[in-house]
């Protein structure tokens, strides 16, 4: 008899993992790009978290929704399959499997371990970071491969800690902003050095739009709860649930905690040094430093998350029997219950994410603060480290295009779901998935201009030629057809040529 995965996670494990798998390193470390992105501007820092949050949750409801007509194994693979058929969502897992979610956990691995070593002093774009990068990635891969009842609760106990040190920031942050005059100058845009990268009054449209884009990797994750489905009690009612007040609770949180950062140190520091620097000036170097800790046990939490989804990638595909070797990828193991197999696939994907992210993204020229050694204010930027990628043109930022990609690929699955739910009310059929298909396009359109306009024009006027998304769809589309190589369409293809041959061969 065909082992099965069982329901072993309840209504609060699926919240916290809602709230785990998105809460982590991107509240973090994408605060300081977002500042940056607005040039210092608090005002549309926050309103780019608050409509990047308001994108989250008009799209969770809607798959909540769809959570509750559809459940088999893999959450979004199965809402394709419904609404636009086997083919289409043969095509979702894949490219969920080799490029969504192993390029957001090497991400994330990556970022788990650079606020390790900024704990201890190690160079952030050093082999040392990377070397903890790829441990981390084994051991939330062990974790989740041999233990998935201690992973859930790993994920449970990450999400309660990740909480500690935002919600502190977001009320003794506020009150310490007041106190000291910090949040009211940072909202008003009074900055003491004015910088291309730092003011305030000159921010507009695009760097608002820029700023959404950036929200993007912080608030994603919520989907990748939907992969674990067919393990969750009472899952038509219960994963709903989860995804709706999941993302609710996240969005209150990052707006909350942002405020509060703005509160702990001035715009031109917050951009130049991190979100950290706040902690350590309200709460002290060693209060600052514990909360660090919780930082990095934040970004772990989240790596787990993401690791459930890596390892049970390629087991999704496989039980619709397709991809290579569809017996091998959907066997379970009888003492874990886990698909290992595609857990070891999952993990191989990761790592050569994770040297991608490295060689494309970290090894470029880079903004390096510098801060006047008496007052430590922010003096001026020089370019420092200036290293090629290794990819070339075919550099670009793995956090964030695989993102916008997935939310392009919901569209059809919105359009066919008003189409055919026909016994469905006005606003579940029609009012709710049109606002989620609205809210799609908005992010590939901000998607395009930060990551594909508005570098093409900087490039074009030093006269060069950088468009980071076209060299990204470029990649995209060669993994798209390696995935067609496999797909049950190039088989019949394979079949009916070799039929052709043998009739050829009996006719003569």
């Amino acid at each position: 008899m065909e082992n099965k995965l069982t329901k072993k996670y309840g209504l609060i494990t699926a919240i916290c993992m809602v709230v785990g798998i998105v809460i982590g390193s991107g509240i973090f470390f994408k605060a300081q790009n977002i500042l940056e992105a607005t040039k210092g501007n608090v005002w549309f820092s926050v309103l780019a978290w608050a409509i990047g949050g308001i994108v989250m949750v008009i799209c969770a409801s809607q798959f909540a929704v769809m959570a509750t007509k559809y459940s088999k194994v893999n959450g979004v693979v199965d809402y394709a399959e419904e609404t636009c058929g086997s083919r289409y969502a043969y095509y979702v897992g894949w490219f969920a499997t080799t490029i969504y979610y192993p390029a957001m956990t090497s991400v994330l691995a990556w970022v788990s371990a650079r606020y390790f070593g900024e704990l201890i002093g190690w160079n952030l774009a050093g082999p040392q970071v990377l070397a903890l990068a790829g441990f981390f990635l084994i051991g939330s891969y062990v974790l989740n491969t041999f233990s998935p009842k201690i992973a859930g609760y790993f994920q449970v106990s990450t999400t309660v800690i990740k909480l500690i040190p935002l919600l502190l920031m977001a009320i003794v942050g506020v009150i310490a902003g007041f106190a000291t005059g910090t949040l009211t100058d940072n909202f008003a845009g009074n900055v003491d050095i004015i910088l291309d990268k730092v003011d305030p009054k000159s921010a507009g449209g695009p760097e608002l739009f820029a700023g959404v884009c950036a929200t993007a990797f912080a608030y994603e994750g919520w989907i990748i709860a939907t992969s674990i489905n067919s393990e969750i009690k009472n899952a038509k009612r219960n994963l709903p649930l989860a995804l709706l007040l999941g993302s609710i609770i996240v969005v209150a949180i990052y707006i909350l905690y942002n405020i509060g950062v703005a509160g702990g140190a001035d715009v031109g520091t917050l951009i130049g040094k991190g979100a950290t620097t706040a902690f350590t000036n309200i709460f002290g170097a060693v209060g600052g430093a514990i909360l660090s800790l919780f930082v990095v046990i934040s970004c772990l939490g989240t790596l787990n998350g993401l690791m459930v989804g890596c390892t049970r990638g390629m087991y999704s595909i496989a039980t619709r029997n397709e991809g290579p070797k569809p017996e091998m990828f959907k066997q379970i193991d009888a003492s874990t219950n886990m698909p290992t197999n595609s857990s070891i696939f999952g993990l191989l994907v990761c790592a050569i994410w994770l040297l991608y992210f490295y060689g494309a993204n970290l090894n470029t020229a880079n903004w390096t603060p510098i801060y006047d050694p008496i007052t430590d204010k922010l003096i001026k930027y020089e370019i420092m480290n200036n290293g090629t990628p290794w990819f070339g043109l075919f550099s670009f930022d793995s956090s964030e295009l695989p993102i916008i990609t997935i939310y392009g690929m919901y569209i059809p699955m919105l359009v066919m779901w008003i189409i055919k739910e026909k016994d469905l009310g006005v606003f579940k059929r029609f009012v709710l998935p049109i606002l989620a298909i609205v809210s799609c396009l908005f992010l590939v359109f901000v998607a395009v201009y930060a990551h594909g306009i508005t570098p093409f024009l900087k490039a074009q006027a030093e006269g060069k030629f950088s468009f980071p998304v076209l060299f990204y769809l470029i990649i995209y589309a060669v993994i798209m057809g390696v995935g067609f190589l496999f797909s049950k369409d190039f088989k019949k293809i394979i079949k009916k040529k070799k039929n052709k041959v043998e009739t050829l061969k009996t006719e003569e």
